[in-house]
């Protein structure tokens, strides 16, 4: 892809991932992070400090003279999508000429997720400047399972019997890094999924293999999610985004299996039993 690619986020895990592929290809590259010091460090890569996507006249400053913005999500908050919506307008301020967003899968305004409906209108700011673009949406991070277990080996939530397709952040940045490195992707949006959807209780097995401790899948009542989650003390809009994820597994809205990674990378996802086969889980 011609000219210089605008990166967000690479003080992170998906960000970094995408600037360290992108710096392998010898793209021309731009690091826009809030830290300098934090920034990884790639031969011919300028860095330039924005104070956040909410200061616009930092984020257009950064951008002028790059060609195409990879912009990563903001970190949740109530604010999200205006913290987007100043970032992209500084950036047809700047003269961008492309935006790459990372959405979600199922991105809707009314998806049972309730953060996705922050990247539904994310998409339409972005479709909205005329500008060209791509939509890769992600499934929830693969990475993030082992975590999940409680001291006790609880699994728990809201999830039923429904399936996610969940990823690796590292194909999720192998995916980005193909958008961003290639041609032929405007107007285009991919769904980078896991090459199969799990259950919570087929989780829980697979990392009791690969553990060898027990871990067990509880399905929680609505009641007892919202009850649990409220004692960490978190505003009700990041309550009701944590539960709800568990209602997109319930309600199949993560299950959906997509063959758009293989088809922009040339292979599959990693799956969670290879995920966890590989040490992961601890």
């Amino acid at each position: 892809m011609s000219g210089l690619i605008a990166v967000t986020g690479a003080t992170g895990v998906v960000g970094g991932r995408v600037a360290a592929r992108l710096a392998a290809a010898g793209v021309p590259m731009r690091l826009l992070v809030r830290d300098p010091s934090r920034a990884p460090r790639h031969p011919g890569t300028e860095v330039r400090r924005i104070g956040g996507y909410g200061a616009a006249e930092d984020v257009r400053a950064a951008l002028e003279g790059a060609a195409t913005l990879f912009l990563l999500p903001a970190e949740e908050s109530a604010d999200r999508v205006e913290q987007h919506r100043t970032a992209i307008e500084a950036a047809v301020a700047a003269g961008v000429r492309r935006i790459v967003y990372l959405s979600f899968v199922g991105a809707a305004p009314d998806a049972t997720f309730t953060l996705v409906r922050d990247h539904w209108a994310t998409e339409e700011i972005v479709r909205a400047t005329g500008l060209a673009h791509t939509f890769p949406r992600m499934n929830l991070y693969m990475d993030f399972l082992p975590a999940m277990v409680a001291p006790d080996g609880a699994l728990r939530g809201p999830g039923g019997e429904g399936r996610v397709a969940a990823i690796l952040r590292e194909d999720v940045a192998a995916g980005v890094t193909a958008v961003l490195a290639t041609e032929g992707h405007d107007g285009r949006t991919y769904d980078l999924t896991g090459p199969s959807a799990f259950s919570l209780a087929e989780a829980a097995a697979l990392l009791t293999r690969a553990t060898g401790r027990p871990v067990r899948y509880e399905d929680e009542t609505d009641e007892e999610a919202y009850s649990s989650r409220a004692g960490y003390g978190a505003p009700d809009w990041q309550v009701e985004a944590w539960v709800t994820t568990y209602h997109a597994i319930r309600d199949g809205s993560l299950a959906v299996v997509s063959p758009d990674l293989r088809m922009l990378i040339g292979r599959t996802a990693t799956s969670l039993a290879e995920h966890l086969r590989s040490g992961a889980a601890g």
